[in-house]
């Protein structure tokens, strides 16, 4: 099974999206949306997604798909 990185649709909206699309390009990661994930403070200040369960957060697209695959290589 894959690894699951899950993301939120409001928080897609506030720049999220770049990083999604790239990790969805990866056949190794399982990426979905919701319509929400409950993290509605967090969400509307930083870009974030939940890798295995674990919130990663960063100020960037860049930035949040880097330390996505760092939480991965840590944690898998």
């Amino acid at each position: 099974m894959n690894p699951l990185i899950e993301f939120c649709v409001n928080n897609l909206i506030s720049g999220s999206q770049e990083a999604k699309e790239r990790l969805e390009k990866d056949p190794d990661l399982d990426v979905v949306e919701y319509g929400c994930l409950r993290n509605c403070g967090l969400c509307s200040q930083t870009l974030y997604a939940v890798v295995e369960g674990d919130r990663v957060m960063a100020d960037t697209p860049d930035e949040l798909v880097d330390k996505i695959y760092e939480h991965l290589d840590e944690t898998l």
